[in-house]
């Protein structure tokens, strides 16, 4: 009763923001990008503002080009010297501490922390050198992060670390981000835009567009990357990455609240095959089956759920993230300039990246007055 009576108090709250609001904000993209953008700038609206997601696909769909429900969603930090992996590092640092937080208040969100390894047949040097580089992709991982010895490698393994991790059930989060969302009074609109500009005349008074679409709007920088994997009944007591020879990945993935273990995977930019191939399939079990940790009584024999295929939005240069002044004809014909705010191309990281990514976006529309700060408590 009393949670009832919570849930009714917010939903009258909203409703009567909404029943004062003349000013829209739309979000473009129900993807975890999507969602995670909305439920920030929620935070900081307006009394005069209402906030609506538009998309294609919600996590009550399922559909190939609709990655963020089909993802293994661990975490693994990626290092590097580049501007943008030293951005991403940023992101996927707020993204941890954040998910920290869901993972100890929100018990149903099908968030949970846990043990992570990775293995190298091969390490790139960028590794070896981050693991001693306090400024790295790993320094947040300080108090968790240990190197292998030797004697703890598998065999044709050269090095490897363990740290403490988070996995994320990617369905089950997805539906828990658009629940809270709704209740918090945001409103959805299941649609296909042809354009980005569209997203102006979707509601009143449209002032601003979040792009959180994935792939963009006919970016030329912008491309998928087709992902198979496998789910398996199978449990698995932590998450582990293989990195072979060759520079591929293995890896398996165990889904928090016994949503089976994820086993991976593929890489394959443009590749537009949407089908599951057999192939592909035999090769991830049969790695599965040698290099990780599952129980005894699976004889090196798996239970499968479902193979997986899905396109991650991927893009040259990585995430795009800017603020774009547009032209938009009103039906009057008169000529507007509202903002854009561009959020996309996060590949196979949208987990890993949200709430870096949301928390910015969300300052860019702060610094322009477009959005309120929020009081403290």
């Amino acid at each position: 009763m009393g949670s009832q009576l919570h849930i009714r108090g917010h939903t009258e709250i909203y409703a009567k923001r909404n029943m004062t609001a003349n000013e829209t904000i739309v979000v473009i993209g129900a993807g975890v990008l999507g969602l995670s953008t909305a439920l920030t700038i929620q935070q900081h609206l307006k009394r005069s503002q209402s906030i609506l997601i538009v998309a294609r696909d919600f996590p009550n769909t399922t559909s190939i080009n609709y990655a963020s429900p089909w993802a293994g969603a661990h975490y693994r930090p990626t290092p590097g010297k580049s501007p943008q992996v030293i951005r991403e590092a940023k992101w996927a640092r707020r993204a941890y501490e954040v998910f920290q937080k869901i993972a100890a208040e929100e018990p149903g969100a099908g968030v949970e922390f846990m043990e992570g390894i990775e293995y190298f047949e091969n390490p790139p040097q960028e590794y070896l050198d981050a693991i001693r580089d306090p400024e790295s992709a790993y320094a947040h991982l300080s108090d968790s992060l240990r190197e292998l010895s030797p004697s703890e490698l598998p065999e044709g393994v050269k090095w490897g670390i363990r740290y403490w991790a988070y996995s994320i059930n990617s369905p089950v989060y997805c539906a828990h981000l658009l629940r809270k969302f709704v209740l918090r009074g945001g409103q959805t609109k299941e649609y296909t835009l042809a354009s980005l500009l569209e997203a102006f005349h979707l509601a009143s008074n449209v002032k601003m567009v979040v792009n959180c679409s994935g792939l963009g709007f006919a970016d030329p920088k912008s491309f998928i990357i087709r992902g198979q994997t496998c789910l398996v009944r199978n449990p698995c007591p932590y998450t582990v990455t293989r990195q072979n020879a060759d520079g591929s990945w293995s890896f398996c993935i165990p889904r928090p609240l016994e949503g089976g273990t994820v086993i991976g995977g593929t890489k394959q930019p443009h590749n537009w095959n949407p089908a599951p191939l057999p192939e592909i399939r035999a090769t991830l079990l049969a790695n599965a089956a040698k290099w990780f940790p599952f129980t005894p009584e699976s004889q090196g024999q798996f239970d499968v759920i479902r193979d997986i295929v899905g396109r991650r939005p991927a893009r040259e240069g990585g995430v795009r993230l800017e603020a774009e002044t547009v032209s938009v004809v009103g039906a009057g014909g008169q000529t507007s300039h509202p903002v854009v705010v561009h959020a996309y191309g996060a590949g196979g990281r949208g987990y890993e990246l949200s709430w870096g990514i949301a928390e910015e976006v969300t300052d860019l529309l702060l610094k322009r007055g477009l959005l309120q700060e929020r009081a403290a408590l």
